[in-house]
């Protein structure tokens, strides 16, 4: 199985990798195959160090009782790994264009969210319970984070008060943009934060993700984006190389550090590059993880006996990969399938494009 699991993590990399060639190639702008390969090796090495310090210093994940019995074996593994790739992804992003603003806006945001996650795993770690910031807690300081952000945005006229659609349409916001924008980075960076449950999930996905941003920002003509779109290679890099040592059995978890910036980070670069479309059709699978737990919860919530506490549930178990888990199929199973998902969608995603 872990050799298996190796095949499969460096098939996806060697994938995204010829995608960054051949649109390089095509474009005759060279610009997602070096920041996709800088980072991913960075990544690689630095997870090669830091994994077994991380687990020198004790940072071992706390696992939810309730869930699935199979994941308790996982306890003790180190987290906080997002402290090793995001900065790296932020920083190769970033040389993409260093006179840009807006990559310096989107550094800010992701390492920002990175910090709250570090709280927030640290909290967990420390109380050896998997709770850290309590939930509004959390919420308070992502909405800063985001509102600050969109300030900046619009102080600097960075985002359109409309949302490019295919076919040449157009969606006019107006001032909604700004609530939609702040619903967008908190929903995000909390979908990308529940899908980081199994082995290699998270990471692959996100790579993915970013990969299918990228690629879209390039392909758009003369209404493309190349600096946000090597940024998203550098993104994408990073998670690939943190697969290598997250993919089945994980040495090391990303934590809410990763899967908060992972979100930030996607949000940033779709509403300063007109992109949220994309972002909804690719990043299908974080939409749907997020929905399944709204609609558990709703369901259990609207159904709940008084008498005996108990409600109805539309799934065996939230977040959705728990679902197919529980239903017989193995985590790499669950995970190499959303993966496939992730990369239809992506396709979806590059046909429609706005």
């Amino acid at each position: 199985m872990p050799s298996n699991s190796r095949s499969l993590a460096l098939l996806l990399g060697f994938l995204l990798l010829g995608v960054s060639v051949l649109s390089d190639w095509l474009s005759q702008a060279p610009q997602l195959t070096l920041p996709l390969v800088v980072s991913a090796v960075v990544s690689a090495l630095l997870c090669a160090w830091g994994v077994p310090q991380l687990r020198r210093l004790k940072l071992g994940q706390v696992i939810r009782e309730e869930g699935p019995q199979a994941h308790q074996s996982k306890a003790g593994t180190p987290t906080m790994g997002g402290l090793l790739v995001v900065p790296v992804g932020v920083i190769a992003g970033g040389l993409v264009a260093p006179a840009d603003q807006r990559l310096l806006a989107v550094a800010a945001i992701t390492l920002a969210t990175m910090a709250i996650g570090a709280v927030d795993d640290w909290r967990s770690l420390t109380k050896r319970h998997n709770t850290g910031l309590t939930p509004r807690g959390k919420l308070l300081l992502q909405t800063l984070c985001a509102v600050a952000f969109l300030a900046w945005a619009h102080w600097d006229q960075q985002v359109a008060a409309f949302i490019a659609l295919p076919l040449g349409w157009v969606l006019p916001l107006g001032l909604l943009i700004w609530p939609l924008g702040l619903f967008v980075f908190l929903a995000e960076s909390n979908a990308t934060n529940l899908t980081d449950g199994l082995d290699g999930l998270a990471a692959g996905c996100g790579a993915i993700v970013f990969s299918g941003l990228g690629l879209q920002l390039m392909l758009r003509g003369h209404e493309g984006d190349p600096a946000m779109a090597g940024f998203c290679a550098a993104m994408a890099g990073c998670w690939l190389g943190f697969l290598l040592f997250n993919r089945h059995p994980a040495r090391v978890f990303m934590g809410d550090t990763g899967s908060l910036a992972m979100g930030a980070a996607l949000a940033a670069v779709a509403l300063l590059s007109n992109s949220l479309w994309p972002l909804l059709v690719m990043g299908g699978v974080f939409l749907a993880e997020s929905l399944s737990v709204i609609a558990q919860v709703w369901v259990f919530k609207a159904t709940k006996d008084p008498a005996t506490g108990q409600g109805k549930r539309v799934l065996r178990m939230a977040p959705l990969h728990h679902h197919f888990e529980l239903g017989g199929a193995s985590e790499q199973q669950v995970v190499v399938g959303f993966w496939l998902i992730s990369l239809i969608l992506v396709i979806v995603g590059l046909v429609l494009l706005p």
